[in-house]
């Protein structure tokens, strides 16, 4: 039987730098490995692929914010469990302004 995949992109507004920074919150003190742009996080659940593409800008009149896109490949996981991780990464990863 063919394992499940799941497969999300995300357009977010950071560096490879913030990613970095941020990722252990991400996770939730879970082990990962990190390749260059790419992370992996081996669990219980199944095995989770964070793909860091090449960082830009998207300009807003005069305001220039950081550009990257994410994609994530969750496989083994079951739809609950890679919908709690993802919940949980977008939660650490949120930015409020105020």
């Amino acid at each position: 039987m063919e394992q499940e995949k799941f497969v999300i992109k995300k357009e977010m507004a950071l560096t490879h730098s913030d990613f970095f920074r941020w990722l252990p919150n991400a996770l939730r003190g879970k082990a990962y490995k990190i390749s260059g742009s790419s992370v992996q996080i081996e669990g219980l659940e199944g095995m989770w692929t964070i793909q860091l593409g090449k960082e830009g800008t998207r300009d807003i009149a005069l305001l220039s914010i950081p550009r990257t896109v994410v994609t994530m490949v969750f496989q083994g996981y079951s739809e609950k469990n890679y919908k709690t991780a993802l919940e949980y990464f977008d939660r650490a990863f949120h930015r409020g302004g105020g």
